[in-house]
């Protein structure tokens, strides 16, 4: 993917505009469209963290892929089952480690940071509270609803869906509801 800036990335990097961390908006600044990803490995010390970042500015507006026509080669996902295992692998979020309430807990709080520290502080706080006593099943689920229900209002049904399918994808099987 050959990233270029939007708008809202130029206003980012107008003097005394601080939204976005120093490492984002060093990506921004070197996304010129002729630079991929990979090229952005060095800057965040591994190519699957380079990545998760830029697809993160893709999602805020900061980001665009400069040849969006490459992605046809997914035109055909629709047609096949969701639950297809090539389909997973194709994924740009493929998650190769173990299901785990941890491991859940783990993409909340990151998720709390990147959703919610900038925009509503509060929040956040609260959320990394909830996140630190819930100790099972009932109290991980619960907290994952309020936040994708905050997320819903940030960002869109779509968005919130989406990130639901991760979580359910963190989630050891037995506790998928």
């Amino acid at each position: 993917m050959f990233l270029i800036k939007t708008d809202k990335a130029r206003q980012e990097l107008q003097p005394g505009r601080r939204a976005l961390g120093q490492r984002e908006r060093a990506l921004l600044l070197m996304a010129d469209g002729q630079r991929s990803v990979t090229d952005f490995g060095q800057l965040f010390g591994s190519r699957d963290e380079a990545g998760r970042v830029a697809l993160h500015l893709v999602q805020e507006g900061y980001l665009l892929d400069s040849q969006p026509h490459r992605p046809a080669k997914a035109a055909p996902m629709p047609v096949a089952p969701a639950a297809s295992p090539v389909e997973a692998s194709v994924s740009a979020d493929v998650f190769d480690g173990k299901r785990s309430l941890a491991t859940t807990r783990m993409f909340l709080f990151d998720l709390c940071e990147r959703m919610f520290v900038r925009r509503d502080p509060i929040l956040a706080g609260q959320f990394r509270e909830l996140l630190r006593e819930a100790r099972d099943r009932a109290s991980m689920l619960a907290t994952a609803d309020a936040m994708l229900g905050e997320i819903e209002k940030l960002a869109g049904a779509e968005r919130a869906a989406s990130i639901r399918e991760r979580i359910d994808k963190l989630l050891p099987v037995d506790l998928l509801h």
